[in-house]
């Protein structure tokens, strides 16, 4: 998986009793889990993001409220996905650009591949954008 794309987990349950989606390692999630991570109480008119990393891949999740990404390869191809639903994520795979909006009660949820490496980011747009790399 070389681009951004919705990434769907099972939802188990029902609406009188609610319901239950699990992540297990290696088995529906893409990769080795390293790090899991959440943000919440961000204001709505704030966007984070603006960076992208050199090897981390993550699966996010909205896992509450609604959360938008805008998304730039390599080869300046723009995507914009909405999470809004607890099952239903996000896998951006390394080497994506990523601006990100939330509502007000969202909660991000972000399964990632690597552990925190701050030498794995690109924090600077020309940086990325002027990267060259080894497919």
């Amino acid at each position: 998986m070389n681009n951004p794309q919705y990434f769907c987990l099972d939802k188990i349950g029902n609406s009188s009793l609610g319901f239950i989606t699990v992540a297990e390692n290696m088995k529906n999630i893409p990769f080795e889990i390293k790090r899991v991570y959440w943000t919440y109480y961000t204001p709505q008119d704030v966007v984070r993001g603006g960076h992208a990393h050199k090897r981390l891949e993550q699966l996010i999740f909205a896992v509450s409220g609604r959360i938008e990404f805008n998304t730039i390869n390599l080869h300046g191809m723009e995507e914009t996905f909405v999470l809004d639903s607890p099952s239903k994520g996000l896998y951006l795979p390394r080497l994506i650009w990523r601006d990100i909006k939330f509502s007000h009660s969202a909660v991000l949820l972000c399964l990632a591949s690597e552990l925190y490496d701050e030498s794995d980011y690109f924090r600077n747009y020309q940086d990325f954008k002027n990267y060259e790399y080894e497919i």
